[in-house]
């Protein structure tokens, strides 16, 4: 079995087939997934989706797309999310230069500011950094984010970024982009890091994997992930699949056995 650690299957790409969306996955062998806020509301609708549904867990935070729109109230809504039931993560927080939809000095400070809410709340982060590498890693360390630990979700860094992370007790998270013919750089990664810091992921309705390319992500597709992960190390599927389920268990503190269902 596997688990989808990074979707957002509770936003409105999925409001018209989402039961049968998380049956097609785990009829594919996806057990369990986890729905992951970017916003306030989007936060909300995964905690109540990961209450409704025993196939969900959530993770709550905001996106750096969204960190100018953030207010002190908006930070007690996520304290106060991040108590309930199922709710495993902090995130996706981090920093986003590629489309910098919000200023960089306000990015790295909700950054931050999320980083040490975790550490009060004692909750790893699921962590979003697109062309920021650099300030990341910084904020990281700066912030002691390893005291909770986390992800870096749908790494697109360096082999060496990627060491670097897991010396302070992060795992990195391998999403579609990893089945690319052009993902040169992303094959070196998967190939390279150690299968007990791996974790598997869709970010779905996004970066959906060869064969199913140009279409709408879902769960079910992180098989795609898993397989191509397996081809690069050259390694057995089964043991992909595996590990990454024990590693999502182990970083989010989930209910469930490293082998079989709940």
């Amino acid at each position: 079995m596997l688990i989808d650690s990074h979707c957002h299957i509770q936003d409105r790409e999925f409001d018209a087939d989402r039961e049968e969306v998380l049956a097609r996955a785990k009829e594919a062998g996806v057990d369990h997934v986890l729905a992951v806020g970017s916003t306030l509301s989007s936060s909300r609708r995964a905690r109540d989706l990961a209450q409704k549904q025993e196939q969900v867990f959530a993770a709550v935070g905001i996106h750096p797309h969204n960190s100018a729109h953030v207010t002190g109230d908006t930070f007690a809504a996520i304290r106060e999310l991040a108590a309930a039931e199922r709710v495993v993560a902090l995130g996706e927080m981090g920093l986003d230069y590629y489309r910098d939809l919000s200023p960089r000095n306000i990015q790295q400070r909700v950054f931050r500011y999320q980083i040490n809410l975790a550490k009060e709340l004692g909750l790893p982060i699921i962590i979003h950094d697109r062309e920021a590498h650099g300030d990341t890693v910084e904020i990281l360390r700066e912030e002691g984010a390893g005291e909770v630990g986390g992800v870096l979700h749908c790494f697109s860094g360096s082999l060496e970024m990627a060491q670097e992370c897991i010396d302070m007790g992060f795992y990195i998270s391998l999403a579609g982009p990893v089945t690319f013919a052009n993902a040169r750089r992303l094959a070196r990664v998967a190939a390279g890091l150690p299968l007990e810091r791996l974790l598997l992921e869709t970010d779905s309705p996004y970066l959906t994997p060869v064969p199913h390319r140009g279409k709408r992500n879902e769960p079910a597709y992180v098989t795609h992930v898993a397989e191509a992960v397996a081809r690069l190390k050259g390694i057995p599927v089964a043991e992909v699949k595996r590990q990454t389920r024990a590693n999502t268990i182990a970083l989010f503190a989930l209910p469930l056995r490293a082998e079989g269902d709940s």
